[in-house]
C-alpha cells in the first residue's frame, strides 16, 4: 500500500490565481506536457482557461521516448482532432515549428483587429503546464538566449513575467500548476517518477517499486516499443521480478541493503535518461 501522494505548495496557490486572470489578456494558450506522461500531465482545468483561444498543444522532452511511442501519440491525439507539435527545449529540437503556430495564430487575430478598424500589435502567447515539464527551458529557445530560470526540478519559476520574443510575439512565462488535489493517485505516481512534483510529496521507495513494475508490465504487454530491457544495466536477471524483489536484489547487491539510496539512485538514472527511451504511458486502446 503505497502513501497518498499530495503536493501544493502555497507559491503555486498563489501563481494560479494571477494565472487566472493574466489570462484574459492571452491570445494564445500554449498547453506545455511531458512527452513520457501526456495524461498525467493533462491539468483538467486546461479547457477553462482557454475558453475560445488558440490552444498549442506540445509535448516536451520528446528524446525520451521511442519514435514508435511518438507516433503513437500522434495519431491518437489526431483522432481526437487535436495537432500535437513534440519539442526537446534542451537542444530546441521542435521549437522553431511552435514559434511559428503562435505566429500564424497572431496574424489571423491581427487580420481581424484590422477589419474591425484597430491596430495590429503583438500576440500575446502564455505558456502552461505542470512545473518541472519544461516551460522555461522552451521559453528561453524561443528567445534564442537565458532569460527565465530553467532547472531539472519543479517549482523554480515562482512569478508570472511577460517577455517579447519578436515584433510579433509577447509570451506569458508562468510557474507550474498542478490541481488543488490529486485526485488520480496512478498519475500522482508518474508525475513522481518523472520529477514533476516536489520530492516531499512522496516516498522514493514506493515509487521506485511501482516504476519497476510499470517497466516490467510495459515490457511484457508491449515487448515491440520496449525492443532493449532498461534495467539490464543493473546486471540482475530481472525477469519475473517484482519492483519490490528487484529493488532489493540491487540494493544488496550495491547499497548493502540501503533501499532509500537505491531506489533514489534508480529515479535518477530514468531521469537522466541513463535507461534509454522510456515511456510510462501509452495512449488509451
Amino acid at each position: 500500500m503505497t502513501n497518498e501522494i499530495q503536493w501544493y505548495p502555497g507559491h503555486i496557490a498563489k501563481a494560479e490565481k494571477a494565472l487566472a486572470e493574466q489570462l484574459k489578456l492571452v491570445d494564445v494558450v500554449l498547453e506545455v506536457r511531458d512527452a513520457r506522461i501526456p495524461l498525467a500531465t493533462h491539468h483538467p482545468r486546461v479547457p477553462e482557461w482557454v475558453g475560445n483561444k488558440t490552444r498549442v498543444l506540445i509535448l516536451n522532452r520528446v528524446d525520451a521516448i521511442p519514435p514508435a511511442v511518438r507516433q503513437l501519440w500522434q495519431q491518437w491525439f489526431k483522432t481526437r482532432g487535436e495537432t500535437v507539435y513534440f519539442t526537446n527545449a534542451k537542444d530546441g529540437n521542435g521549437v522553431g515549428q511552435v514559434l511559428q503556430v503562435a505566429q500564424r495564430a497572431g496574424d489571423e487575430i491581427n487580420q481581424r483587429r484590422k477589419n474591425r478598424g484597430l491596430l495590429a500589435r503583438p500576440v500575446r502567447a502564455a505558456a502552461i503546464g505542470f512545473p518541472n515539464v519544461g516551460k522555461s527551458a522552451l521559453i528561453n529557445r524561443l528567445l534564442k538566449r537565458r532569460i527565465v530560470v530553467s532547472e531539472a526540478r519543479p517549482g523554480v519559476t515562482r512569478q508570472l513575467r511577460w517577455v517579447r520574443i519578436s515584433d510579433r510575439v509577447e509570451l506569458l512565462d508562468a510557474p507550474g500548476v498542478i490541481p488543488t488535489k490529486l485526485e488520480d493517485q496512478a498519475a500522482a505516481i508518474k508525475l513522481a517518477i518523472c520529477d514533476d512534483i516536489g520530492d516531499a510529496a512522496y516516498d522514493s521507495y514506493q515509487v521506485a517499486v511501482i516504476f519497476i513494475d510499470l517497466l516490467q508490465d510495459l515490457m511484457a504487454t508491449a515487448p515491440e516499443l520496449m525492443p532493449d530491457n532498461p534495467l539490464s544495466r543493473y546486471k540482475i536477471d530481472s525477469l519475473g521480478m517484482t519492483g519490490e524483489e528487484f529493488v532489493y536484489e540491487l540494493s544488496a547487491k550495491r547499497d548493502r541493503g540501503d533501499l532509500e539510496r537505491t531506489a533514489r539512485q534508480i529515479l535518477i538514472d530514468f531521469r537522466k535518461g541513463t535507461l534509454g527511451t522510456v515511456p510510462l504511458e501509452l495512449p488509451p486502446n
